[in-house]
């Protein structure tokens, strides 16, 4: 099996001159012209991705194909959905450069290697606060006093470089920036388990110049780490990138990057880890997923306890150093060790048997039952010097990347978050719950800082508020500011929460006055924090297809399902052309299914009510 891998991987590699896969007995083509080659012809390689270039016939290229340039790489790819790309990772894919360029800083300089980024002039450190820290100044005068006599730079071979792996790595763009935009690297390996793709790799390879960095692999991804587990052959980056959920990679991942080497994961079956299904979510992560307003931060940290318990097996932790929930997605970077937990200020950690439960059965405040989620990470989901060292370098070359100040401000967020305060709450929801007017956030805000307790905002919410405030002071707030805009209380039920907790007295005198500091600098500077959607169906695309072509139904399916809920069909005659989750094609359009006592023939079948429910009798969530 290893020899036929490496034999495949070898075909790959030496795919010089290429055919086209349909007809194996026409001439090679030659490849389009490399960005480089462009520039010297005086030609712009930008000019390739705009919309008029994209319609005419590139020469060189094969049919149906068009040149896609992100950053710094031009990719060629297929008009077809046969291999997957997504623009809307961009973002994505800039972070990532950014966050590895960071680690490789940090990491290299131990091995007395230098990185030289392009564009990046002096390392200044940025501070939101008014105040200039003078012992981060000197400590950056003292680190670049000693500077490493080995330099790298973007495009060479490091010969004590980073080892990276991307396991799912489809067109290869995310790979091919990594050759182009990251310094230091000795071999980046652009695996794929198709074989279009792993073709479409080493093309890109060829195409951007960097056949001597990235090598493309046409193997399984599991099997492929689980292959390169020994400490000799670990990589020192492995991204991870699926369509969905990375639960099955997860367990080899841990094993096969090496020692405070830096694992980079993304998840985009947001439904599952935001609540709509716990089973679901617990038989892939291990932990009860729970449908609330802070659903997006307990993604985060679920992922986090995953990776975690993988990494106990092999008796191994993690240490997160960025979690960061954007558009439809969540992406977290850590850093995986061997040993035991370092915990501050002790010696050695003992374990042993939690006491509980914390709280009873009901609520003491709504007087509603608790619903029961986790396990999940509790500690810190980032390490702020190291987001601080990432935000620095962002910040002071914004040219590198197209994304720049998106990054600036969800970075400018993350380093203003509470790190010791999980989850959070949101101020509509408060009001929601008691039925009154949500007070503005600056007020509330200044509130929770009156009464002495600590708030800042979250970087996966627009309105969210963490605070290290019990619930008592939250919902005293909240019923000082109901005294100033009273509801109704004679339409409140009985056994509502609302009425429930109106009912108690305020134990504190909530003051509403907009203090200078409830307002943070992000904010205050107006940097972009929640950018908006620039296109319409901007998030997931669909599944690659092995024979390709989705746009049109895609499309099609997406209008037939918009405002379904609000324009009702009266016709009956117009049910047949909607679509309906009670049915499913089947291949035989002419077979006769029995539901019920009832014959129907017809290209759809009924579901059993078996097929419908999941049996979901190991845990038991209250209302």
């Amino acid at each position: 099996h290893l020899g036929r891998g490496a034999a495949a991987s070898r075909g790959l590699r030496s795919m010089e001159p290429l055919q086209t896969a349909q007809d194996p007995e026409t001439p090679a083509t030659k490849l389009p012209p490399t960005p480089a080659e462009s520039s010297a012809e005086g030609t712009s390689p930008a000019k390739a991705n705009t919309a008029g270039d994209q319609e005419k016939t590139v020469a060189g290229l094969l049919p149906g194909e068009t040149v896609v340039k992100e950053g710094k790489a031009a990719i060629c790819f297929p008009s077809a959905n046969e291999v997957f790309y997504n623009p809307v990772q961009e973002f994505n894919r800039d972070l990532t450069c950014a966050v590895i360029t960071e680690f490789a800083r940090d990491l290299l300089a131990q091995r007395g290697v230098k990185i030289v980024v392009p564009g990046e002039k002096e390392r200044v450190v940025v501070s939101l606060s008014d105040e200039t820290n003078e012992a981060d100044a000197q400590t950056e005068e003292k680190n670049g006093a000693e500077e490493p006599a080995v330099t790298a730079t973007v495009g060479e071979k490091c010969e004590n470089g980073l080892r990276v792996l991307e396991g799912l790595a489809a067109s290869g763009l995310r790979s091919v920036r990594f050759a182009l935009e990251v310094p230091g690297l000795q071999s980046v390996t652009a695996n794929d388990f198709s074989t279009k793709a792993a073709t479409l790799i080493a093309r890109n390879a060829q195409y951007n110049g960097v056949s001597h960095l990235l090598q493309a692999s046409c193997r399984d991804a599991s099997m492929l780490m689980y292959e390169m587990r020994g400490k000799k052959e670990r990589y020192d980056v492995i991204d991870l990138d699926p369509y969905g959920s990375p639960a099955s990679f997860l367990d080899a991942a841990v094993q096969a990057v090496s020692e405070g080497g830096l694992l980079c994961v993304t998840c985009t079956d947001m439904a599952v880890m935001a609540g709509n299904s716990g089973e679901t979510c617990y038989s892939k992560y291990g932990s009860v997923s729970i449908k609330s307003r802070y659903c997006h931060e307990m993604a985060l940290r679920i992922i986090l306890h995953s990776l975690d318990q993988r990494a106990g097996v092999y008796q191994r932790y993690i240490q997160p150093l960025l979690s960061v929930s954007v558009d439809f997605y969540i992406r977290v970077f850590v850093r995986v060790f061997t040993g035991q937990v370092k915990v501050k200020n002790s010696v050695s950690t003992k374990y042993s048997a939690a006491t509980g439960p914390p709280v009873g059965p009901e609520c003491e405040h709504c007087g509603q039952r608790h619903q029961l989620g986790g396990p999940m990470w509790a500690e810190p989901i980032h390490d702020l010097p190291f987001v601080q060292k990432v935000l620095s370098a962002v910040s002071g070359n914004p040219s590198r990347f197209g994304t720049s100040k998106r990054i600036e401000g969800m970075l400018s967020m993350v380093t203003e978050e509470l790190e010791d305060v999980p989850l959070y709450y949101t101020v509509d929801s408060l009001s929601s719950t008691i039925h009154c007017n949500t007070p503005p956030l600056l007020q509330f805000r200044s509130a929770l800082l009156h009464a002495g307790h600590r708030v800042s905002l979250s970087h996966a919410c627009k309105n969210a508020v963490k605070t290290d405030a019990p619930p008592a002071a939250l919902w005293d707030i909240m019923r000082c500011w109901e005294k100033a805009n009273p509801v109704k209380r004679e339409k409140l039920s009985e056994t509502s929460p609302a009425f429930k907790i109106l009912s108690t007295e305020p134990s504190l005198e909530a003051c509403f006055t907009v203090r200078e500091d409830a307002n943070p600098q992000s904010r205050k500077r107006h940097l972009t924090r929640f950018q908006e959607n620039p296109q319409a169906f901007w998030g997931p695309k669909a599944r690659a297809r092995s024979c390709g072509g989705i746009s049109s139904d895609l499309q099609d399916k997406r209008k037939k399902c918009q405002n379904k809920r609000k324009n009702q069909i009266t016709d009956s005659s117009q049910l047949k052309d909607f679509p309906c989750k009670k049915f499913r094609q089947v291949s035989s359009p002419t077979h006769t299914h029995t539901h019920t006592g009832s014959h129907t023939k017809g290209p759809c079948e009924l579901r059993t009510h078996e097929e419908k429910i999941h049996s979901a009798s190991f845990l038991k969530i209250g209302a």
